[in-house]
């Protein structure tokens, strides 16, 4: 530049535009990290909807394999298997076709409380009313042979016997 025609630049405007260029940056900086988080919340909802599919897919199989129809469920898919197992294994082994109910329910109750510790619950039957409190991911009501079965944990707490 000829001496004539030098830019001049206060040193007041300078801190302006830094000052102004900080605050940009900084908005822009937590813009950033906001939209990452919601890119992230999104791609982690689309994760556990995907995952809720395969494993719809996964539990309708089961059932079709065991001739079973979930009525109702709070239970993981593993322990719901190992329900529709036990009752099919125990409906098969019953003589003549002849359902045994109470068999049936001592069956799967000591089958749960063994593998799953106490305290399991079991009503079978063709027709009954329930109303129950169960421990979370312990709650299974479905049908097999038209035959209803529920099964349910519930927590246990020590007596105290000093009262």
């Amino acid at each position: 530049f000829s001496p004539l025609f030098r830019p001049s630049v206060s040193s007041s405007s300078l801190w302006h535009f830094t000052k102004h260029f900080a605050c940009f940056n900084s908005y822009s900086s937590r813009k950033l990290t906001w939209e990452m988080d919601g890119a992230q919340l999104e791609l982690e909802r689309r994760s556990n909807f995907l995952n809720s599919l395969i494993q719809r897919k996964k539990a309708t199989d089961q059932q079709d394999q065991f001739d079973v129809r979930v009525r109702a469920s709070d239970m993981p898919i593993p322990l719901q298997t190992r329900a529709f197992a036990c009752a099919r294994q125990q409906l098969d082994s019953m003589p003549g076709n002849k359902v045994d109910s109470k068999r049936l329910a001592l069956a799967l109750k000591k089958e749960f409380d063994a593998a799953h510790g106490p305290a399991w619950h079991c009503i079978v039957g063709t027709s009954f009313g329930s109303y129950v409190t169960h421990a979370i991911g312990g709650f299974l009501y479905f049908s097999i042979d038209k035959i209803y079965i529920l099964l349910f944990k519930t927590a246990v707490e020590p007596f105290d016997r000093s009262e």
